[in-house]
């Protein structure tokens, strides 16, 4: 993706209800951008709606969508797409991502579902995702999730994830926490995965803390402190394909504003490393 047509920019947080009145008499210079799933927030109103509106008069928002399940089996929920597109156009959400997995087969799982690595899966998410744009009328991405066990593979999972952003046609909501926990749990090199992805279709990325159950698995949560191998792996990605807007992930467990505002801003020191990185490149170029 060109950087001039990045959704957002700089580094972001995820707003969560718990968040609202803290981060009210915090401040948010810090943040960049915030990041809501719509499910949490179509149809509220009240005092609780009026507060949300609050925070996206203020800053620029993302949407990271729940319960879609592109992957899933049941028929894809249009009726939903279409409360969500008018969620979108009201408070002028500049993106929506979705998760490259399923949750439902007749009624929510509840959890997020791989879907199996194999070409006529590719086919039929593909489908699902171009019905998406069509009915949302705007290009989404979808992110590259953690899983716990791939049945029925035929594919890898860099190919599967590959082969339908081509065959969609759509973005990558590109997550480094994600990559570091599957590259422990399936055990392959996570700097090796991150550079088979095509950078150019990034839209925006998310980090996050997982819970190390075991020395060969780790578990993706939300719920911890981003670890430095996670950070590192974001430094590379980076260095890989350039600076991309990047928002930090806190389900529970949610800890004081000023440490999450410390893991935000070193989102922000890292990427203005690479900038200067890059300007510095650029103006070598130029002399």
């Amino acid at each position: 993706m060109n950087t001039d047509a990045y959704p957002v920019r700089g580094a972001g947080l995820g707003l969560r209800r718990a968040l609202l009145g803290p981060l009210r008499t915090h401040g948010l210079d810090k943040v960049d951008f915030m990041e809501v799933a719509p499910e949490n927030w179509i149809n509220v109103g009240g005092q609780l709606g009026r507060s949300f509106r609050e925070f996206t008069d203020r800053l620029p928002f993302v949407c990271h969508g729940l319960s879609l399940s592109i992957g899933g089996p049941s028929s894809l929920d249009e009726t939903f797409l279409h409360r969500v597109r008018q969620f979108l156009d009201r408070h002028r959400i500049r993106y929506y991502s979705e998760h490259l997995s399923y949750c439902t087969d007749d009624g929510h799982l509840y959890d997020l579902m791989p879907i199996p690595f194999t070409g006529e899966a590719v086919h039929y998410v593909a489908e699902r995702i171009r019905r998406t744009q069509d009915i949302l009328e705007r290009r989404i991405a979808v992110e590259n999730v953690s899983y716990y066990a791939s049945p029925g593979s035929e594919l890898s999972e860099i190919e599967f994830i590959n082969a339908v952003l081509t065959e969609a046609d759509c973005d990558l909501l590109l997550d480094v926490n994600n990559i570091y926990v599957n590259s422990i749990n399936h055990r392959y090199d996570a700097v090796e995965f991150l550079q088979g992805l095509p950078g150019h279709l990034i839209a925006y990325g998310h980090i996050a803390g997982h819970f190390q159950e075991a020395e060969d698995l780790v578990v993706d949560t939300h719920g911890a402190d981003v670890i430095p191998s996670v950070w590192d792996l974001l430094d590379k990605a980076y260095e890989t394909f350039g600076v991309f807007p990047t928002l930090l992930e806190r389900d529970f467990n949610i800890p004081p504003v000023d440490e999450l505002m410390s893991e935000v801003r070193h989102i922000a020191a890292i990427q203005q490393k690479w900038q200067n990185h890059a300007d510095t490149s650029k103006n070598r170029k130029q002399a």
